[in-house]
């Protein structure tokens, strides 16, 4: 029943939608500071596959913090994923409409509270709807499911973790577009310096993505991260959004441990004692 990898495709999905035991969900999420003035659920109330459930990840998150969608404890997970039919059962397989925002993000965080049963539809809606897929409008019934989320620490990095991760030199693989990592380019979060955590290195996360939508072969990924492979890591962009492609590209190449600094630049930048790197 189990994919080999944390891809599966569109015709993959199709195969095994009507399973018992699969459950979809619909993570798009557009960053408001690109004010388009559309958000993830508007789009899934206007067309979703059929019986998937939105995952909103400015819900489904720490309320006693002032960062953005920050991955919230356990309990308040359980909680929230129950709500939505999601159970331990359940392979979960996540969409979104916006080239792995957040899917790559909502895989990355039911893993890290311990689901493992959990993948990512390559291409999102765009597959689904290139191989036959329908939608439909319709709000899903959601019967409450058993949920017990462990979450594993090791995937999850602070900022103190991150500057002790700086001096023991820890690989650490920087999402963001050039521009902002090498400090030319402004911050679209108002206030924020531009520039990096030092030490880390650039991956932009629109490298890893196909013009299709789908993510980059294995061999692609391999020449874009293979200098990193084998090594732990840590993943970091603006918001812990794009991060998550990262940590999903090496899980593809069999990595499937990478953690993710959840603040990322957000938390580093607006900290006046945090040491940035431009170049």
């Amino acid at each position: 029943m189990l994919p080999p990898h944390p891809l599966v495709s569109a015709e993959w999905l199709q195969a095994k939608i009507s399973a018992p035991d699969v459950r979809v969900v619909d993570a798009t999420w557009i960053p408001p500071f690109l004010e388009t003035g559309r958000t993830g659920e508007m789009g899934y109330q206007k067309a979703h596959i059929p019986g998937a459930v939105f995952f909103d990840i400015d819900d489904i998150t720490d309320p006693d913090t002032s960062l953005s969608h920050m991955l919230p404890n356990a309990t308040r997970f359980s909680s929230k994923v129950r709500k939505l039919g999601l159970g331990d059962v359940h392979h979960i397989v996540v969409y979104d409409n916006n080239d792995f925002f957040a899917a790559a993000r909502v895989w990355w965080m039911f893993r890290a509270m311990g689901h493992r049963d959990v993948s990512v539809l390559d291409g999102g809606l765009r597959a689904w709807l290139d191989a036959g897929g329908t939608t439909d409008n319709l709000p899903p019934v959601m019967v409450e499911r058993h949920y017990t989320a462990r979450m594993r620490s090791d995937l999850i990095k602070t900022k103190d973790q991150m500057r002790v991760a700086i001096d023991k030199k820890t690989i650490i693989l920087d999402a963001r577009p050039s521009g902002r990592f090498e400090g030319r380019a402004p911050e679209p979060r108002a206030g924020l310096r531009s520039g990096h955590i030092p030490g880390s290195q650039n991956i932009p996360a629109s490298d890893l993505i196909q013009p299709d939508g789908k993510l980059e072969s294995p061999d692609t990924l391999h020449a874009i991260l293979g200098d990193y492979a084998g090594e732990p890591a840590i993943a970091t962009c603006g918001s812990g959004v794009s991060a998550a492609i990262i940590a999903l590209a090496r899980a593809v190449l069999g990595d499937d441990n990478t953690a993710i600094y959840d603040g990322s630049w957000s938390e580093w930048a607006a900290d006046p004692d945090a040491r940035i790197e431009r170049t």
